[in-house]
């Protein structure tokens, strides 16, 4: 005999850069009793908003997101963190008899809170080559002095020839998204009583990917992005290497903007940045169990994501543990 699963549920959205995750999320609001809940190590940040494509006023009028705008940018943000304001978050919104639809891109804060986080990336065969490839190109001091800007403290304990060190700290941000410095603090436990449906959004076509993040950085130069990085250069106690400004194209704008090169170069590392967001974003998606995988760019996905959530909704049964 089967025993029911009465444990509360809450629905994971994920998915790459520019894949549709808010507008998907927005629209499932009319369809289920969801609130939605932000997966996304950028938007935590007050003041961050054009580059992080952040919902604007009138869509968080219609569509609350917890964990929006809860840190100033001079402050740090941990998965540990996102795992423990995420719980309290949960519990709130199953208290009010609702379902969490944690949407978001940072594939390290879904892991840590559905898996929990005790150790680093195994190694990647297919980024070490990429990692050999540029070092034959451009030599490994190049390859430290790109560690350096990503994370600076791993750089200054590691020689710049120092080619083994070198390459698993770069493949460790390739796979994961997060610095070797940041992993090695990191140490979190699942989320406990909770039954996780998962949904990832994962655009087969990827040079439609590639146009779609294109479009939308050239809609944030429009909409004022230089001004806002502007106006982060100018807070007191936030730097280029403050952990707020890795997220992808605040640093590289902030360089144009020292004059370490031009707005085109600055345009161009922001969108090779991107790009290979994605790419580690959907490395990590193929990784995640027990998932329901839709293509946002084809016709129907939307209700196709919507039958399999109402169908995981009404499944209570599950086999009883041998």
């Amino acid at each position: 005999m089967n025993a029911r699963d009465e444990r509360p549920v809450a629905v994971c959205l994920m998915g790459p850069t520019a894949a549709g995750k808010t507008d998907l999320a927005v629209s499932l609001l009319k369809r289920f009793p969801f609130e939605i809940i932000s997966v996304d190590s950028a938007l935590v940040y007050r003041g961050m908003d054009i580059g992080t494509a952040k919902p604007d006023a009138e869509t968080l009028r219609r569509a609350p997101h917890r964990l929006i705008d809860i840190r100033d940018p001079e402050d740090s943000y941990s998965a540990g963190a996102f795992v423990r304001d995420a719980i309290e978050a949960i519990g709130d919104i199953h208290g009010q008899g609702r379902i969490p639809l944690l949407a978001g891109g940072t594939m390290m804060y879904f892991r840590a809170l559905t898996e929990g986080l005790a150790e680093l990336p195994e190694a990647s065969p297919e980024i070490r080559s990429e990692l050999d490839h540029e070092a034959a190109a451009d030599g490994w001091p190049a390859l430290h002095a790109r560690l350096r800007e990503i994370d600076p403290d791993s750089a200054g304990r590691i020689e710049p020839n120092d080619r083994q060190r070198i390459q698993r700290a770069l493949e460790v941000y390739r796979a994961s998204g997060e610095t070797l410095t940041s992993l090695t603090k990191l140490s979190t436990q699942p989320a406990p009583g909770i039954r996780f449906v998962r949904v990832a959004l994962n655009p087969a076509d990827r040079g439609a990917l590639h146009a779609r993040i294109e479009q939308r950085l050239e809609h944030m130069i429009a909409a004022g992005f230089l001004d806002e990085v502007r106006g982060l250069m100018a807070r007191p106690g936030l730097e280029r290497d403050s952990p707020a400004m890795r997220a992808v194209g605040y640093r590289q704008f902030w360089s144009f903007l020292e004059g370490d090169y031009d707005e085109d170069e600055a345009f161009r590392r922001a969108l090779y940045a991107t790009r290979q967001l994605a790419k580690r974003q959907i490395t990590w998606l193929r990784k995640v169990p027990e998932v329901f995988v839709a293509d946002p760019l084809e016709a129907g996905a939307g209700d196709a994501i919507s039958a399999f959530i109402a169908g995981a909704l009404r499944q209570r049964q599950v086999e009883p543990a041998s």
